[in-house]
């Protein structure tokens, strides 16, 4: 048995992502009571059932790419990944977003000159997807 089938969650974590990257478009950004009286900002994606509860690094990145104003973001397309990252003194795997492939400059990159996140410098050393997957239509959550 697997414990996480036993407590599913309503928001993604890196494992969700199963090694893949996705690139989905955003439907909605909802503000959700997130444990103890937090709230923070939710992005919903089209065609995945579970919400990326944002931090403050992939809500800049949304920032860079598409302006501060989160109206602006909808219908938007971005790729999440994971990647491994110090949290608390721990390495820990979290979701990080990036602009999606094709992505062309935002109003805020225009207005402040901010560069594009870089891409990736190595190549992944898992095999790439089959054709067709990691697409919306493919999301596992």
């Amino acid at each position: 048995m697997n414990i996480n089938n036993v407590f599913p969650s309503k928001y993604l974590k890196a494992a969700d992502l199963q090694g893949r990257e996705f690139t989905l478009r955003i439907a909605s950004i909802r503000l959700e009571d997130i444990g103890d009286d937090d709230q923070k900002p939710v992005l919903y994606f089209e065609n995945a059932k579970k919400g990326l509860v944002l931090n403050k690094t992939n809500a800049n990145n949304c920032v860079v790419l598409y302006g501060a104003e989160t109206d602006g973001w909808i219908g938007k397309p971005v790729t999440l990944y994971s990647a491994w990252v110090d949290f608390q003194g721990k390495s820990v795997e979290a979701i990080r977003i990036r602009p999606a492939p094709g992505a062309t400059i935002g109003q805020y990159q225009r207005e402040h000159q901010a560069p594009l996140p870089p891409p990736d410098i190595a190549p992944p050393t898992h095999a790439a997807p089959a054709a067709g997957s990691g697409g919306p239509a493919d999301a596992p959550f």
